[in-house]
């Protein structure tokens, strides 16, 4: 008979692969991340449906403590999902970056042709219709009647 730490042990790790499932498909989780979480989950209900793969592992690795390694193990893990987000982060950083040089690029240009002293007359401006077909819309803009 299985015990009740097994029951919960299951239904935890159950409910978070479930969540996390959840979560890739409302899109609150990227694709992309959901991956670390689900191997995670996966690896906790292989842990609370085979309760002697620790000692299993245990005693190949000739460790004599079964939750040190255990402990271990999740530290390895904790280590891993930490630079793994650390990389992600980096990336991002480069990202906005990038980004933010972009903007200020395009608010000189902005401001350079908001200076500009060459005004537009009133003849020239072409209302935009949108009834009208694309490429007679196109051709009025461009001033090609």
């Amino acid at each position: 008979m299985t015990d009740v730490v097994q029951l919960i042990s299951i239904a935890v790790s159950a409910a978070l692969l479930v969540t996390v499932i959840e979560l890739v498909r409302r899109g609150k989780l990227t694709e992309e991340y959901s991956f670390i979480w689900i191997a995670c989950a996966v690896a906790l209900l292989i842990l609370s449906l085979w309760r002697n793969l620790l000692d299993v592992a245990a005693s190949a690795l000739d460790v004599h403590y079964p939750p040190a390694l255990l402990l271990l193990t999740l530290t390895f893990f904790v280590v891993i999902v930490s630079l793994y987000f650390s990389v992600i982060v980096s990336r991002h950083r480069k990202e906005i970056e990038r980004l933010v040089q972009e903007l200020a690029l395009l608010d000189a240009d902005v401001r350079a042709l908001s200076a500009s002293t060459r005004a537009v007359a009133a003849d020239d401006v072409v209302p935009y219709s949108a009834s009208e077909g694309d490429g007679a819309a196109d051709e009025r803009r461009l001033g090609r009647h």
